[in-house]
């Protein structure tokens, strides 16, 4: 009977230990400061910069939150470093919706913004909506993303009033590639250097919360920084934007033919990935791996 007894108050012990570690993890879940729409505005207004990555699936986004990035995008660009295709225009709003929702359960802190894909929201302002809609619903995704400038203002208008925080994009749109012929950079010239920083006036008019300059001249990107109150991230659009966002396969070198003047590679995982499955095949075939303590 004493030893029941023991082995009950025993199990009683480890279940409060069991529920005081719980309580720990979910009050450690509770402490981590989610970032938010407006804490990014906060840290325009206090001059923090903003760091911004891709992310394409749950492994890797959960690695670059614990990180602490502020803002994870699933960008189309996963039609080009997750499927092969040469442009971001082949990859479908459910594609889309897959990487989101993968990106999403990975993360404790980070906004996840997500690119609304080639298509989906051209073509009038209520196809617009329910594409965001169905993102932010089917994934869980923070927020969206599009490109344009006046042409999708309405669509920007209408995805707002409904509640979905939108982020803009301008300057090099890939998804305009085939319209455009070429990756140069973009409003270089007055007329359209002008175009663009009337297109950003809009684009905050309308409600975004952030807008995406990609590949314009740094004094450009640097006036439009300064005209509008609402953050703006570059990507080899210099220095003096809010913040700055980089594909994350080219940030760690894990593409390699990819090198624009832009991009600064912070890890070499192409080289070390290849060697590290090359020394995996040579142990395979010398019959090293697996050793007597790697096995049952």
């Amino acid at each position: 009977m004493q030893i029941l007894k023991t082995e009950i108050n025993s199990n009683i012990i480890l279940l409060l230990h069991l529920e005081i570690f719980i309580m720990s993890i979910h009050k450690e879940n509770k402490d981590v400061k989610k970032v938010t729409t407006h804490q990014l505005q906060v840290m325009k207004e206090r001059g923090e910069k903003i760091s911004m990555l891709t992310a394409y699936d749950f492994t890797m986004a959960g690695i670059l939150d614990a990180a602490g990035i502020d803002i994870l995008l699933v960008g189309d660009s996963a039609s080009n470093v997750m499927a092969g295709h040469e442009t971001t225009l082949p990859i479908t709003l459910d594609q889309m919706i897959y990487h989101a929702g993968s990106v999403v359960r990975a993360i404790d802190r980070c906004l996840v913004v997500v690119d609304l894909p080639f298509g989906s929201y051209q073509g009038n302002s209520l196809e617009a909506l329910n594409s965001a809609i169905r993102i932010m619903k089917e994934s869980g995704g923070h927020s969206i993303k599009l490109e344009g400038g006046a042409e999708v203002i309405e669509s920007v208008k209408r995805i707002v009033g409904a509640g979905v925080p939108v982020m803009g994009h301008l300057g090099l749109t890939p998804q305009s590639i085939y319209q455009f012929g070429t990756y140069t950079v973009r409003a270089k010239e007055e007329v359209e250097a002008e175009i663009l920083v009337q297109n950003a006036h809009l684009l905050q008019e309308a409600g975004c919360f952030a807008i995406v300059l990609e590949k314009i001249p740094a004094t450009l990107a640097k006036r439009v920084a300064e005209e509008l109150k609402i953050p703006i991230i570059g990507i080899g659009a210099g220095m003096h934007v809010d913040g700055q966002v980089l594909v994350m396969h080219d940030m760690l070198g894990i593409t390699k033919d990819f090198s624009p003047r832009f991009l600064r590679r912070y890890a070499n995982l192409y080289d070390n990935i290849l060697e590290a499955t090359q020394n995996y095949i040579a142990d395979v075939k010398s019959k090293s791996f697996p050793n007597e303590n790697e096995q049952y």
